[in-house]
């Protein structure tokens, strides 16, 4: 898949799988916003200005995946606009949505691997990923 290439080539180029890491180095603003309750963040493109908005709202561990959703739209789709990521549209059929929502999850998963005790679902929460976006894996 050319979003866990592109989450690994991230990975190695920043030395880290922090998604609000690697966008500060990749000169991305993150902004911490009131976004309401049905919007989780969204990525913006305005005056060659990239901005990931996350809402000041989220738990961490959601603030962490919104951050890495985000930051796959800033690097695979960086010309464009995404709509908002809301509550009732997080499995959206989009293809641009899909591949951030994949980007994400190999971000975060960073060199990590399953232990030979756990199951697909405690490997995945271990590495911070939400039990909704477990599909992406």
């Amino acid at each position: 898949m050319a979003e866990q290439k592109k989450a690994r080539e991230l990975i190695l180029t920043h030395g880290t799988n922090s998604p609000l890491d690697i966008a500060n180095e990749r000169n991305i603003v993150v902004l911490f916003e009131d976004l309401g309750k049905q919007i989780w963040g969204y990525y913006s493109h305005t005056n060659r200005i990239p901005v990931i908005h996350i809402n000041n709202r989220l738990s961490q561990e959601l603030a962490i995946y919104t951050g890495a959703h985000e930051l796959g739209h800033a690097v695979l789709h960086s010309g464009i606009n995404t709509p908002f990521l809301r509550k009732n549209t997080l499995f959206s059929v989009d293809k641009i949505e899909r591949q951030a929502h994949r980007l994400a999850v190999h971000l975060l998963i960073g060199h990590n691997s399953p232990e030979p005790y756990e199951t697909k679902k405690q490997f995945l929460i271990r590495c911070g990923i939400p039990e909704i976006f477990h599909i992406y894996y």
